[in-house]
């Protein structure tokens, strides 16, 4: 099966949006707490401010009421900031585990390291959630992020 030209387009424009993302993954800005948490605030002054907008266009493409927007998309999207703003202090600390009996005395500790820029391709049916929760969580995790939607 041939791919149209406007399929080979697309993706050769999301190859180099990727490799712009990972030049700026390379810089290491988005490895402190300050600056996730500082994108998670930006991400909610941006959502509180346009919400209207978006319910708007929830309904224009979807037939989705205000209640139902804010319910399954815009409620779901501010709750996860807001978690993660509440523990993103604690996910990011090193996490003490068990030494397995081979390696005593020493000590094992499970450290989240960011990996990078995540691709997030959502679907058609929710658009708006399954599109931001996950940046949400890359943002939370110190990563970049391209966000695309089918």
């Amino acid at each position: 099966m041939t791919t149209s030209i406007h399929q080979q387009l697309l993706l050769q424009k999301t190859v180099e949006e990727i490799s712009l993302v990972r030049d700026y993954y390379n810089t290491g800005a988005t490895r402190t707490y300050a600056f996730r948490r500082q994108q998670l605030l930006a991400l909610k002054k941006v959502l509180l401010k346009y919400e209207q907008e978006i319910s708007n266009a929830l309904y224009a493409d979807l037939k989705k009421s205000p209640e139902e927007s804010y319910g399954t998309e815009i409620g779901l999207v501010l709750a996860d900031i807001s978690l993660a703003l509440k523990k993103l202090s604690k996910w990011m600390q090193p996490q003490r585990v068990s030494t397995n009996l081979a390696n005593l005395p020493s000590s094992s500790m499970i450290y989240r390291d960011s990996l990078g820029v995540v691709l997030i391709i959502a679907p058609w049916n929710y658009p708006f959630q399954l599109s931001l929760i996950p940046l949400v969580g890359a943002i939370a995790g110190g990563n970049c992020a391209v966000v695309k939607t089918i």
